[in-house]
Parts: structure tokens; C-alpha cells; sequence
């Protein structure tokens, strides 16, 4: 697109988070009563409503980031709606309301023959992305669907401007609520492998790691925006506990979930944030309280590096795109009243440790000195925006120094952190 956690004895550690606000503010804001603050999931909503309000009143530098926003808002306008049934053949399971992807590491070793249609069998080269997962499966409208829902919904509660509402509700009604188009709540047929796998575990991964920001967005909808009815809202609320629910009792949830690398850290963080978007909020805190022991410990060294990550092929990917999950699932535990940027580990490992480990080469002072097939500084800069609102010394220091991503840093209008350098296609 674009591109949780603790327990028993670390209750000692976990806190109460409260989240740093920083204001928006655009050239095209229309003055509106005073906003309501959204019940977002990982965003915070008081901090989004504060921003809203030094927008309106004129913020100079809000003002520069909204212009970025609606800049790819408009973008959007005349794009989609995306479905999971225009696709040129349905899931293995034959119903084309399923959602299918495609593994992206995995390659075929022969030419393509009627009789091996696929070029079977498939062989896995770590970091290389397959050209072919991007037609032929859902990936790429889904990618879109959650870019412009999030996008659109963000630019409409800063300006006030209908139509980014009006289309944020076409492309989530037709995704998620239209009987013609709708994609039934299930990962059943992510990241399938021809000729061996119809599915696997690994693939909810395509919906973690940023289905979240779609649950944000329908929040900002549901602040009052124009055409975004009750009959949508009570439709989203019932997939997404749907859809919960399959994480949670299926054969491939109970996999993912007990995930030890960055597939784990994701599962929990979308698992809480659907737990607190449906109003299970003993789940979601439970989530985030287990992930200090269950994610931070074991992932993150305690010189901050992470082991796992450093040994892929695109380590400086890898290695930012896990903190992505484990900030925002930091985020979602702000709302049920835990802190996990104050958790250390038996070795002293910390999500502080794990961004400072990165800011060398997130500030170019230093080459990254592990392997990556692609490096992208800006690929760091949402991760040290969070840790500096949550008080790290060192990445408040760097920020100054950050490289800006493609489409400009609007960390101040939705300061959750993004996978900046998405591989996803």
C-alpha cells in the first residue's frame, strides 16, 4: 500500500498513553461547526479533532500538509470503485466473492504450456516481487480500495468538502456492502501458490497491514459525513465483527496468530483494532498487554536491531515495516489504557531502542549496513515520528533530518505510521 502488547509482571510496566497532537490546516477548509472527534481505532481522535481546529483557524503549516492530502484525494476522485469480482477468474474455491492474492516471492520454473498452464512448480526468491501477482488476483484494487478510503476520508474531515465523503462511501459500499460486489469476510484464498497452496496463514498479512486505516476512516465517516447513512455503518460494523470473528476461529487465524515475526506483530495489531472498533475492548487491551512479552521481547535485540528482519533480503524494508506494527499497535493500546513505549524487555529491549537503532541511516548520517535490495531512507520517518510524540529524546532530535516521502510528510494530519516504501505493487 501506499503499502500489542504485556502481562502479570509487566503491568508494572504499562502505562496510561497519551498521545502528542500535532495540527492541520488547508487552503481549501470551509468553516464548520467544531468538528467531532472521531472514535478512530489507531488514530487519536481528540488529537484529530485539535487538528481540524487549528486548521480552521488558519495554521500555516497545516495548511502545507493539507494541500498534500487533498492533492491525493483528488487523485481519487475519478478512480474505481474497486470489487473483488472483476477479477478474470474466481478464488480456488470457485466463489468470486472471495478475496484471492497471490504469493509474491514465489516463481515458476517453466515456460507456461497448456498442459502446465502456470509454469509449475513455483520456488520462493526472498524480496523479489513476481510481476504476475499484480493482475489476475485482488491485490492491487484491494491496495487502492484502502488508500483512497483512507485518503478521501482524512481530506473530507479536514475541509469539509462533500465529494471526498460521497466517494470514500462509493468505494467502501461497493468493496464491502454491495451484494453484487461485496467480498466476503474471509482470507481464505490470500497469497495462494499455483499448483500448491489454494491459501495460506501468511497471507491475512495482505488485510493487517493496513486494513486498520480503513477502520479509521469509516470513524471519520461516521462524524457526519454527507450520503455515509446508518444502514453503511451498521453494514461495516456487521463484516468487520464478521470478520473478527474468522481471525480469531479460523485454522488460518490461530496460525498467523502464532506467528514469531512480523506476521505475528501485524495479526495482533489488526486483531485489536477490529476488537476495539467493535466495541470489544477487554480483547483489544488483552491484545496489546500479551504483545509486550509475545512481540517486543523476542523481536527486538537488545542494541535495538531486529534479528529476524536483518536477515532478509531487504532488511531496511523489513526491518521499518515491523515497527509500523508495532507503533500503531502502541497506538490502539492508548485507547484501552496501556503504554507499550514504556516496556523493556529482560535484555532492555524497547521500542525506543528498536527506532533509534534505525536513525542513522533514517537521518544519513550513517549507510545502512545490512542487506537491502532497495534502499528508501523515507521508509523510516513515520516510525521516528512516533517515537518522538512518545517522548524518545533521540528521534524528537532527528526529525529535522528526515527524508519526506513521495507526496510530502503528513504526519501532522494522520500521525499513525505507514509503510512509506511499500513493495506491494
Amino acid at each position: 500500500m501506499r503499502a500489542r502488547p504485556c502481562l502479570g509482571v509487566l503491568l508494572a510496566a504499562v502505562t496510561a498513553f497519551t498521545a502528542v497532537a500535532v495540527p492541520t490546516a488547508s487552503a481549501r477548509v470551509t468553516t464548520q461547526p467544531a468538528p467531532k472527534a472521531p472514535d478512530t481505532s489507531v488514530l487519536d481522535g481528540k488529537h484529530l479533532r485539535q487538528t481540524k481546529m487549528r486548521l480552521d483557524r488558519g495554521d500555516p503549516h497545516l495548511r502545507r500538509a493539507v494541500t498534500a492530502l487533498t492533492a491525493r484525494a483528488d487523485r481519487w476522485l475519478d478512480q474505481g470503485p474497486w470489487t473483488v469480482v472483476d477479477k478474470p477468474r474466481p478464488a480456488p474455491g470457485g466463489d468470486i466473492h472471495d478475496y484471492l492474492s497471490q504469493a509474491p516471492y514465489w516463481w515458476p520454473t517453466q515456460r507456461p504450456t497448456p498442459e502446465n498452464p502456470w509454469g509449475c512448480p513455483y520456488v520462493q526468491r526472498d524480496g523479489e516481487r513476481n510481476p504476475e501477482v499484480d493482475s489476475g488476483t485482488d491485490r492491487q484494487d484491494v491496495e487502492k480500495t484502502f488508500d483512497s478510503a483512507y485518503d478521501l476520508s482524512l481530506a473530507w474531515y479536514y475541509t469539509g468538502e462533500q465529494r471526498y465523503a460521497r466517494k470514500a462511501g462509493q468505494v467502501l459500499r461497493t468493496w464491502f456492502l454491495d451484494p453484487a460486489t461485496r467480498m466476503n469476510p474471509n482470507l481464505n484464498h490470500a497469497q495462494f501458490i499455483p499448483c500448491k497452496y489454494d491459501g495460506r496463514a501468511i497471507g491475512i498479512i495482505d488485510f493487517s497491514q493496513s486494513y486498520t486505516s480503513v477502520l479509521d476512516a469509516l470513524a471519520l465517516l461516521d462524524t457526519g459525513a454527507p450520503s455515509w447513512t446508518e444502514k453503511d455503518r451498521t453494514g461495516m460494523t456487521k463484516w468487520n465483527t464478521d470478520f473478527l470473528s474468522w481471525l480469531k476461529n479460523s485454522d488460518f487465524g490461530k496460525q498467523e496468530a502464532a506467528a514469531t515475526n512480523n506476521h505475528g506483530t501485524f495479526y495482533d495489531m489488526q486483531l485489536a483494532a477490529l476488537a476495539h472498533a467493535t466495541g470489544d475492548r477487554r480483547l483489544a487491551r488483552r491484545t496489546v498487554l500479551d504483545a509486550a512479552s509475545k512481540r517486543i521481547a523476542p523481536q527486538i535485540a537488545s542494541d535495538g536491531s531486529q534479528p529476524q528482519e536483518l536477515t532478509r533480503t531487504r532488511s531496511w524494508h523489513y526491518s521499518t515495516f515491523t515497527l509500523v506494527a508495532h507503533t500503531r499497535l502502541a497506538a490502539i493500546g492508548r485507547h484501552v489504557g496501556v503504554n507499550l513505549w514504556a516496556y523493556r524487555g529482560p535484555d532492555g529491549q524497547s521500542l525506543f531502542k528498536a527506532v533509534d537503532y534505525l536513525l542513522p541511516a533514517a537521518t544519513a548520517a550513517a549507510a545502512w549496513p545490512h542487506p537491502e535490495l532497495a534502499f528508501h531512507r523515507y521508509a523510516a520517518t513515520d516510525v521516528v515520528h512516533a517515537a518522538a510524540d512518545a517522548g524518545d529524546t533521540r528521534a524528537r532530535r532527528a526529525v529535522p533530518a528526515l527524508e519526506a516521502p513521495p507526496g510530502g510528510d503528513l504526519w501532522a494530519l494522520r500521525p499513525a505510521a505507514e509503510q512509506l516504501d511499500s513493495i506491494a505493487g
